[in-house]
């Protein structure tokens, strides 16, 4: 697989299909091979030629220790430094979870660079922000638990993972893991980005997620956006739901105004 080098953090990415280039990111804890899981390369590579990237502290990207080299804009610049690798000046992003959060990071600080963005599982505010507790509870429970080892938190996640998930998750590095969770968890309120979003914009969240309130909050501040909201659907279940997803997906990727 190709890696992007930003500032000597080695970036792992993986290019399928031909068209115009839509780079995937994924969420904490996960990695560039979920994306293929669950069927979304398959789909979007008939169209598009996909770059799915393993942000840093994840998958065969390199993973440093220190929460403050997770910030936002750092990891942001991950992404564009894998665009800048590839010789693309302009791309569509579609990011899940934390994958959102960097989505956001990219419109703050590299919007002229994206045709569209695509968030998912997130919001622009600081967890904990809008009755939102829970999100934040579920940090805090990875935090105490990563300090015991990936293990100790794993063998406490309900429900239990398939054998896939779990080996997956096992796979992780703790204190890289622990590094990237801190800094999610602590991020600061970055919605002023907001009405500043012009490129068109794809909003996504399951309406049983606990940062479904923030979602839904943060597109009424976004002035080219189309919102998708997935009944009965968890932060969990949506990754998994392709076949709930894709159809909104590509119907707005393929709009005329995109």
């Amino acid at each position: 697989m190709p890696v992007a080098n930003n500032s000597g953090i080695q970036i792992n990415y993986e290019i399928t299909g031909d068209g115009p280039p839509l780079i995937l990111q994924h969420g904490l804890t996960s990695k560039l091979d979920k994306w293929n899981w669950y069927g979304y390369v398959d789909e979007l590579k008939r169209s598009y030629r996909v770059i799915s990237v393993d942000a840093r502290g994840h998958g065969k990207s390199d993973k440093p220790y220190d929460a403050s080299l997770y910030d936002r804009k750092i990891m942001a610049s991950d992404i564009i430094s894998v665009m800048d690798m590839e010789k693309i000046d302009k791309a569509h992003y579609m990011g899940y979870s934390m994958g959102g959060s960097i989505g956001f990071g990219l419109a703050e600080a590299f919007p002229q660079r994206f045709h569209s963005l695509i968030i998912g599982g997130m919001h622009p505010y600081p967890l904990g922000d809008l009755e939102l507790e829970p999100g934040v509870k579920a940090l805090d429970f990875m935090l105490e638990s990563l300090e015991h080892g990936m293990d100790v938190y794993v063998g406490g996640l309900e429900p239990i993972p398939d054998e896939r998930e779990l080996n997956h998750l096992l796979s992780n590095d703790a204190k890289a893991i622990t590094a990237a969770t801190l800094a999610l968890r602590d991020r600061p309120d970055i919605s002023g980005v907001l009405p500043t979003m012009m490129m068109p914009c794809l909003v996504y969240c399951g309406d049983q997620d606990s940062l479904y309130p923030g979602a839904v909050e943060c597109v009424k501040q976004m002035p080219n956006v189309t919102w998708i909201s997935l009944p009965g659907l968890n932060h969990g279940d949506v990754m998994e739901r392709s076949d709930a997803l894709l159809p909104h997906v590509l119907n707005f990727l393929t709009d005329d105004s995109v």
